[in-house]
């Protein structure tokens, strides 16, 4: 077993909690796939059906697109080997706008059932600042403070400080971030660091490749090899633990 093999192990089971499909392949393909060939159990939660999110919506209107999307990560998952599944159903872009009560209350019943060993999501920048990653990662942690069992870790999804060579200018190009963003993360403070080996690598090309509405024309542009390149590696920081006031 190599040592990312073994970090991926010793997370247990996985809840994964994200905005948007496609959210849990970039994010988390790869340590999912590694970790359901390990035998660990992982679940996906999806907030939103993402039906918003095209350059062309005269093609693909939203109830299209929303029905699309739900096939594709159905696939998505399937080639990852992950067979549990959620929806929230909430509207695309209206997650900042929903009751967090709610929310957070949906969200603490999965956890409750799951009872994970390591929870995923989005860091409180949400990645790239989106107001729904930025919303689920705050329904997020309030459910794992709430109802995450004891000894359970929550690791926020970042980018390694050492990407910045190799991916920064591509990403200004690409306008994917806004200005700022993404907020990278030193090494030291890696909690999960892993560079995918290139099987896993080329499986979680395939997931992400089969949620076609969003990679099709990115990967055409980039070409395979340098899109396997540049979602090749995925790493997440420890929730810092928040310091009690003494004065309470």
């Amino acid at each position: 077993m190599t040592e990312s093999e073994s970090d991926v192990a010793e997370l247990g089971t996985i809840l994964g909690v994200w905005a948007h499909p496609d959210d849990e392949a970039y994010l988390s393909g790869g340590l999912m796939a590694m970790a359901r060939d390990h035998g660990s159990r992982v679940v996906c939660v999806t907030a939103t059906r993402g039906e918003l999110g095209t350059p062309h919506p005269e093609e693909w209107p939203p109830d299209r697109l929303a029905a699309a999307r739900a096939e594709e990560l159905a696939r998505c998952l399937e080639i990852l080997g992950v067979d549990e599944h959620h929806w929230l159903g909430y509207r695309d872009g209206g997650c900042a706008a929903a009751p967090a009560p709610a929310a957070v209350a949906r969200l603490c019943d999965v956890i409750e059932r799951v009872r994970p060993d390591t929870v995923l999501t989005f860091g409180p920048d949400g990645i790239t600042g989106h107001p729904d990653h930025q919303a689920v990662s705050a329904w997020t942690t309030a459910a794992f403070e709430s109802s995450a069992p004891p000894g359970a870790r929550l690791l926020y999804a970042t980018f390694a400080e050492r990407r910045t060579s190799s991916w920064g200018a591509l990403n200004d190009s690409l306008g994917i971030f806004p200005p700022g963003y993404p907020i990278m993360t030193p090494g030291h403070r890696l909690a999960v660091d892993l560079v995918l080996d290139a099987r896993t690598a080329a499986r979680k090309v395939r997931a992400l490749a089969a949620q076609e509405t969003q990679t099709r024309e990115l990967i055409a542009v980039m070409g395979v090899g340098r899109f396997t390149a540049w979602v090749g590696d995925e790493s997440f920081a420890e929730r810092p633990v928040p310091v009690p006031d003494p004065r309470r």
